[in-house]
């Protein structure tokens, strides 16, 4: 099992969330980091990885130990174009 690190930003993101769609995004961490599974892609035109989890988007990078949630948002939102 990876180590889910939500940066700030993602923490603050995944706060503002109904509870409902919170327990859905940690559920999906959840499942990626035990068994790989998820609608997850590799970002193109940047680094990185986004997995979808209904109408949300967690932008995150991962290497052999750790998964780190970078941004957690809508589809029609920013969420791609942060920094």
């Amino acid at each position: 099992m990876k180590t889910i690190i939500l940066t700030d930003a993602a923490a603050k993101d995944l706060a503002r969330l109904p509870e409902h769609d919170q327990a859905a995004i940690e559920s999906a961490l959840e499942d990626y980091a035990i068994w790989g599974r998820g609608n997850v892609i590799a970002l193109q035109g940047r680094a990185g990885f986004r997995m979808r989890v209904g109408a949300y988007r967690v932008i995150f990078d991962e290497d052999a130990t750790t998964i780190l949630a970078i941004y957690i948002g809508r589809r029609s939102t920013t969420t791609y174009t942060r920094n």
